[in-house]
Order: structure tokens, then C-alpha cells, then sequence
């Protein structure tokens, strides 16, 4: 089986991990260049602000990112210096950051007032909701507060409220969406994973980097897992990453160099891909 013959619908799934995220934007590219495009999307943390482009525009969300995604720098979504977060840490004892600026960099991407309804295709932005440990998936509303939310590292933002749910970032319990996707319709997985197995974050110096390091290692332990076992019921191609080196998921100095090795990595592996049927195909 070619992958652009996967049974449909496809469901693309776009795991977390920071500034890590802009590898998401050259395995977009090398999967159009593919004839791959997925029927519904879901997506956590990064994933999902990524994700939230692709299901509004799927045939123009690669190159849109290309173009946004070098314009971030990390003040944009952690202002200020040490006292400042030390400040908002004290007023508020949960977190290191409002999430105003995050909010701007989200507004950027997709606007202020759209919501679900304006998409092209079926998206699920995942969630965790405090109150039960449990991925929350958000599929209606406005897209802002959705994104926000799933966005929500724990200590680093706030948690958002919505309908009802107070929400953390999905990745704590679901960073790689596989069932989430697969519980809306998808009938076949492509996995756009920017924690992939072999990518190692730098030493942390921060409490920022402590606590999205920490996350990682755990979110990456978790889809490995997660994948087999999705597998067992449909395809899922697990698209590579490129080579692994040290890098912090906040430092977004290397978002061009990220974007063209995915874009080798994944095209390179697609170019070669044979899919038997049920069966995950992992790399890295």
C-alpha cells in the first residue's frame, strides 16, 4: 500500500513539544509533496495551534507556516525577565507566565474570533481536565481559548476554564493524540510526533526549561507505548524526525534549520514507505 492510498479517512496527529514544534511544518511539506492529506486532524500543546492551521486551510497550512513559524522568538510567548516571572509567581502561586502573549502568537496564526466552524476539516484540540487526570477533547467553541488550554504547560501558564472544565495542556496524559484521533473517524494515522523517540532536550537552566523538559521525557515514554497498541486495530505512519541533537523546547533559534531536516528526514522516509496493512511503522 502507497501511503497516499491509506484507507480513509486519514487522520493526521500532531503531538506537543514546544519550539520543537516547527518540525511539524517541513513533514507538512514533504507529505503534500506526497499527495497526503489527511480527512480530519487532531492535535496537543503545539501540536494543536499547528494542527488548528492545517484543518482551516490543509492545502495552504505548510507554506502559512513556514512563513510564521520563523517570526516566533521565545519572548514572544515568555515575556520578561526572572523577577518578572517571580512576580507572577507569587501572585499567583500556580504558574511563571500569563498567557497574553501565548494568546498573540495563536491570534497570529488562525485570528481572534474563529472558531470550529469555520474549519475545512474536523479538528480535536486535546486537553487535560483537572478535575479527572483525563484527556479533555475540545471540538466546538472558539478556537483561542481551545488552543490555550491545550497549550497550558502545567506551572509555566495558567489553566484556561472552558465550558465548565478547568483544562491543562493535553500532553501531560496525551501528547500524541493516536485515540483521540481515532475515536473521531480516522480509519489510518499519520503521526507528525515533534518529541520523537531519540530527540533529547538540552540540560534545562530555567524552571521553564525543568518543567517542559520533565513533560517531555514523559510524553515520549507514553507515545512509544501508545502507538503499538493503536496499531493492532490500523495503519499508522509514524514519521521520522531529523537526527537528533541537544535543544531546548524554548529555544526557537533553530526553527529554519528544524523545518529543512524534517523536510529531508520525512521525505526521504516516504519516498521509500510500503505499508502492509494494520502495523505501526516508527522510526527514531
Amino acid at each position: 500500500m502507497d501511503i497516499a492510498n491509506l484507507p480513509r479517512p486519514v487522520g493526521f496527529v500532531l503531538g506537543g513539544g514546544g519550539s520543537l514544534g516547527a518540525v511539524q511544518v517541513g513533514m507538512l511539506q514533504a507529505l503534500g509533496e506526497h499527495g497526503v492529506a489527511p480527512d480530519l486532524v487532531a492535535g496537543t500543546s503545539i501540536g494543536s495551534i499547528n494542527g488548528a492551521v492545517l484543518a482551516l486551510d490543509p492545502k495552504g497550512a505548510a507554506n502559512r507556516l513556514s512563513h510564521l513559524w520563523p517570526k516566533i522568538k521565545r519572548e514572544d510567548i515568555l515575556p520578561g525577565g526572572p523577577l518578572d516571572q517571580a512576580r507572577t509567581l507569587r501572585r499567583t502561586k500556580t504558574h511563571l507566565f500569563p498567557n497574553n502573549s501565548l494568546a498573540t502568537v495563536i491570534t497570529d496564526f488562525l485570528g481572534e474570533a474563529t472558531t470550529f466552524d469555520d474549519l475545512e476539516l474536523p479538528f480535536a484540540a486535546v486537553t487535560m481536565d483537572v478535575a479527572t487526570a483525563r484527556p479533555h477533547v475540545v471540538r466546538e467553541g472558539r478556537l483561542l481559548p481551545a488552543l490555550l488550554a491545550s497549550a497550558a504547560i502545567p506551572g509555566v501558564w495558567p489553566p484556561v476554564e472552558h465550558e465548565g472544565h478547568l483544562l491543562y495542556d493535553g500532553g501531560i496524559v496525551a501528547n500524541v493524540p493516536l485515540r483521540q484521533a481515532q475515536d473521531i473517524g480516522a480509519r489510518s494515522l499519520v503521526v507528525l510526533d515533534c518529541a520523537f523517540a531519540g530527540q533529547l532536550p538540552e540540560t534545562p537552566e530555567t524552571i521553564a526549561e525543568v518543567l517542559l523538559y520533565t513533560g517531555l521525557v514523559m510524553m515520549r515514554a507514553q507515545a512509544v507505548l501508545e502507538a503499538p497498541l493503536v496499531a493492532a486495530a490500523l495503519p499508522v505512519v509514524y514519521l521520522p524526525g531529523p537526527d537528533p541533537r541537544p535543544m531546548s523546547p524554548l529555544d526557537f533559534h533553530h526553527t529554519p534549520e528544524l523545518i529543512e531536516a524534517s523536510y529531508t528526514a520525512a521525505r526521504s522516509f516516504l519516498e521509500h514507505l510500503d505499508i502492509t496493512g494494520p502495523g505501526s511503522v516508527v522510526v527514531g
